[in-house]
């Protein structure tokens, strides 16, 4: 199993029974590694510098018992941010309609970058409208996607910001 799944696996029970849910757990840099876990609140509501740093201390301690990761490092603890990388199978399903952009282990049509419409997710493929074509990907075949800033997604998370019980991302 590889570190970040190891870290995965040893974090979610936390995160979840502090009312969080794991969006990514990176692991990187030669010269300052560094832990990064993205979170957010299971609630919906945003992310805090106080989420951010309960979070920190609980999983600080996890990691002085578990000690899963040899020599220094620094831990960050961040929410995904409007920019958010889609890492979940729900992600694709929650973010529909919004652009994002796309990096595939392998290539589609000699392709391996894609930028476009998300369509959803269809069983494990993410559905994608890019270059006025549909295209179909395996989830298992992503090396990364993300959210792309535009004003539409900034006018959807603001208004669900300025009306909190609206659905979380107001495109549904």
């Amino acid at each position: 199993m590889e570190l970040h799944q190891r870290l995965e696996t040893l974090f979610a029970p936390t995160l979840e029974s502090m009312g969080y849910e794991m969006v990514r757990v990176m692991f990187q840099g030669r010269t300052r590694p560094t832990l990064q876990v993205m979170a957010e609140r299971k609630d919906g509501r945003p992310m805090t510098v106080d989420d951010c740093a309960d979070i920190s201390r609980s999983l600080s301690a996890l990691l002085d018992v578990e000690d899963p990761i040899q020599g220094a490092y620094a831990l960050e603890v961040s929410s995904p941010g409007i920019d958010r990388p889609l890492t979940r199978a729900k992600d694709f399903v929650t973010w529909a309609g919004f652009e994002i952009k796309m990096e595939a282990l392998v290539g589609v049509d000699g392709r391996k970058r894609f930028r476009g419409k998300l369509l959803g997710l269809d069983g494990e493929e993410v559905l994608l409208h890019a270059d006025g074509q549909d295209l179909r990907l395996a989830l298992s075949d992503l090396k990364s996607a993300k959210l792309v800033l535009t004003d539409e997604l900034i006018a959807a998370v603001t208004r669900d910001l300025e009306d909190p019980d609206a659905d979380q991302q107001g495109n549904q």
